[in-house]
């Protein structure tokens, strides 16, 4: 799930009033077992519970805190505000937490500068300092020459938390960008259209809109992709509906844009609009994840001819996928998976409607591919690392682009008259470089480097190892840790993981983990099924009826870490985020008896009803609805963590994370989740739930990623054992 959102009052002053008036609080006895040792006592908010009962095909279910989905009630607002509550007076009891901030905060404080794209002479590109909320955005003419400030996303609001949500795009001459606003984390977005030459905005200001900018269609206006206008206070958490495509001009209002297609009839799709590069051809794309995988519909319109209307390709919405990288003299390079579960590339020809094979599948799954200078680029997977090739349009390999070891590569992207691209390279250990590629050299040089002071990569290790699963199936996993590691049961360790909607978790750095490497921590990365990394048929092999497949592996990876001795129980946490935090969160309720500590994020934990919310009916293809048939439902029943705590279990410590502005999993799975284990705990360690605000899916802004981070780390340490040395 990679997009998100929802508004509701955090710190309602007469809500807390109602809540210590009326509701009493539990005394829970939570075992520190980290550096602070002994026992601190914990009052939990005693949470009530309602009589809600829903009939699943016969079968009664309780739901007795589906209050806590009403995001607009001051008895929510007021419940948020005494969890919270509880969960900082706990991390503020933590003595080194200070400390350890001011770690990630150097460990962060490094120039992260971005890719740059080209418009004729001139360069834009990203740009950090290194502790700014938000990256900058600069253009230069040549890559050598004076960077000019183009657009300040640190000036979108007061706090730092509204950000760049969409873009920056160029128009095709240059002339503007359009760029997208998201304010608080959310996923929706306000599109505004900038002026390079003035670089002043202009009034153009178009809103609701969710999965992207826009297309431009010359330098006069661009497609894009918009909801109808939700209902006032329900912006963060109604469903999306009834997504529709239009097309703007320059200089107009939203209200005078023109409607180009629209479904009345399937309220779950989506529909957007590509134009090639040229500006021949519009390509209109239809998908419904509800009901197939990553399936769309495909038509085009000559818009070279005026066309008014789209020329079906593919009409029907399957299991196949259709993504058009560029025209060739009027005949379509499409990449699918048609036919080529690992996927493939052809050539399309409309007047003649015959499909060509340009590059075949691979035994390797296809990662991404297009057209750049003249040469297609195409990236696979080799046991979750990145090779890269290029080859003639008509798909004769010129040259394997190397890289200077295993990890994960990314770019690739330009224009026909390119003579050069950039991609990135990283690994677990190696920080982000751009390298520059020569088209007709075929050769590579390093653009830019990263420096993190005090970090040496040579003072850590990576490897990939392969463990069998429950039922045979062979698993990789990276391990990252420092040089000199013993195998004696004793080291930290985080267990990470995600396994679902065929996304890939790849190998990469983040500058805030060295504070756990170099405080010994091991740092393993497992790739379960239900992800991309071996293909379609890997993905399906952990979805819908088959989704504990998933559970499954990881469960078999914490175990590979105790039986081969680089940890034990109590050293032991796992974490997560969005589908990863359902993972842990059905990996900790299968087996709690495993872990010492458990971080699930921003989680999908209400398996029976997170179709209802937002854009939560497109996960339907992976997970299955249980409205739909009996036995999804039984599926999904099974694995809810928050329908699978159970009453006096020891859980292992456990600090939930979500965010007011997270409008892709509602905060209400968490709050749900959190609700349910802390009313069941039968043992002696925290269950915590630590709620942002301004915030969403991910963090918003610099300022709160070290700040979660910080909390997160903390909890780490402290139910861990490991006290931190600087």
């Amino acid at each position: 799930m990679k997009n998100t959102r929802r508004a509701f009052m955090l710190f309602a002053a007469l809500g807390f009033a109602a809540l210590s008036l009326s509701t009493p609080l539990r005394p829970v006895k939570a075992q520190r077992n980290g550096a602070g040792g002994g026992s601190s006592p914990i009052t939990y908010p005693e949470t009530k519970k309602v009589d809600v009962v829903d009939d699943y095909f016969g079968t009664k279910v309780a739901d007795p805190y589906r209050w806590l989905e009403d995001n607009d009630s001051p008895e929510v607002a007021a419940w948020v505000e005494a969890e919270n509550k509880v969960t900082f007076a706990y991390l503020d009891q933590i003595s080194y937490r200070a400390q350890l901030k001011d770690r990630l905060m150097k460990l962060f404080n490094y120039p992260k500068v971005g890719a740059p794209s080209r418009r004729g002479d001139w360069f834009m590109f990203s740009k950090n300092d290194g502790l700014q909320n938000q990256n900058v955005w600069y253009i230069e003419k040549g890559l050598d020459g004076t960077p000019e400030l183009l657009l300040d996303p640190n000036k979108f609001s007061a706090d730092g938390t509204s950000r760049l949500g969409a873009g920056p795009s160029w128009s095709p001459k240059g002339k503007y960008i359009l760029y997208g606003i998201s304010q608080g984390g959310s996923d929706w977005n306000d599109l505004y259209v900038m002026d390079v030459a003035t670089k002043k905005p202009l009034d153009d200001h178009l809103k609701w809109i969710k999965n992207g900018a826009g297309s431009w269609r010359g330098d006069e206006g661009f497609f894009y992709s918009r909801y109808p206008e939700p209902e006032k206070g329900r912006e963060l958490y109604s469903k999306n509906e009834f997504q529709s495509v239009w097309y703007h001009k320059i200089g107009t209002p939203q209200t005078d844009d023109e409607l180009v297609y629209e479904d009345k009839a399937n309220p779950q799709r989506f529909q957007n609009v590509n134009v090639t590069e040229d500006g021949r051809f519009a390509f209109l794309y239809v998908s419904e994840r509800g009901k197939g995988k990553d399936g769309n519909a495909l038509s085009f319109r000559d818009l070279s001819k005026g066309d008014k209307t789209f020329t079906p390709i593919i009409t029907d919405i399957g299991n196949d996928s259709y993504g058009v990288l560029d025209d060739v003299d009027g005949k379509f390079l499409i990449e699918t998976n048609h036919g080529a579960s690992n996927g493939k590339v052809v050539l399309y020809d409309p007047a003649a409607k015959t499909w060509t094979d340009v590059i075949a599948e691979k035994s390797e799954p296809l990662q991404s591919s297009g057209t750049a200078g003249g040469k297609l680029f195409v990236t696979y997977l080799k046991d979750v690392t990145t090779r890269a090739y290029v080859y003639s349009i008509n798909g004769k390999l010129e040259n394997e682009v190397q890289f200077p070891g295993l990890g994960t590569a990314g770019g690739f992207g330009g224009r026909d008259d390119d003579k050069f691209v950039f991609y990135s390279f990283t690994s677990f250990n190696t920080p982000p470089s751009i390298y520059k590629y020569d088209i007709a050299s075929k050769k590579s040089s390093v653009f830019r480097t990263v420096d993190i002071p005090g970090f040496n990569s040579n003072d850590y290790e990576v490897k990939e190892v392969f463990y069998n699963s429950k039922d045979g199936t062979r698993v990789p996993m990276f391990l990252t840790y420092k040089k000199g590691l013993k195998l004696d049961g004793n080291n930290p360790t985080v267990l990470y993981g995600y396994g679902g909607f065929n996304i890939v978790t790849n190998p990469s750095f983040s500058a805030l983990r060295i504070a756990l490497l170099e405080q010994g921590f091991v740092y393993a990365s497992a790739n379960m099924r239900g992800g991309g990394e071996y293909g379609e048929k890997w993905h399906e092999a952990g979805m819908l009826h088959v989704k504990q497949n998933v559970f499954d592996d990881f469960i078999a990876a914490a175990q590979y870490l105790l039986d081969n001795h680089y940890t034990s129980t109590p050293k032991l946490a796992i974490g997560g985020g969005s589908n990863g935090g359902l993972l842990v969160g059905a990996c900790m309720t299968q087996r709690p008896d495993l872990y010492g500590a458990t971080l699930p994020a921003v989680g999908v934990m209400d398996m029976l009803r997170f179709h209802k919310f937002t854009i939560g009916a497109a996960w339907i293809s992976d997970y299955g609805s249980s409205e739909q048939s009996e036995a999804q439902f039984k599926a999904l029943y099974a694995i809810s963590p928050v329908h699978n705590t159970k009453p006096g279990t020891k859980y292992p410590a456990t600090l939930i994370t979500t965010a007011d502005h997270d409008d892709r999993v509602v905060p209400a799975h968490n709050f749900k989740y959190a609700a349910a284990l802390q009313a069941a705990q039968g043992g002696d360690y925290p269950i915590l739930i630590r709620i942002d605000t301004k915030s969403g899916h991910g963090a918003s802004s610099t300022t709160k990623t070290l700040e979660q981070q910080t909390d997160i780390y903390s909890f780490l340490f402290e139910n861990l054992g490991v006290t931190p040395k600087w």
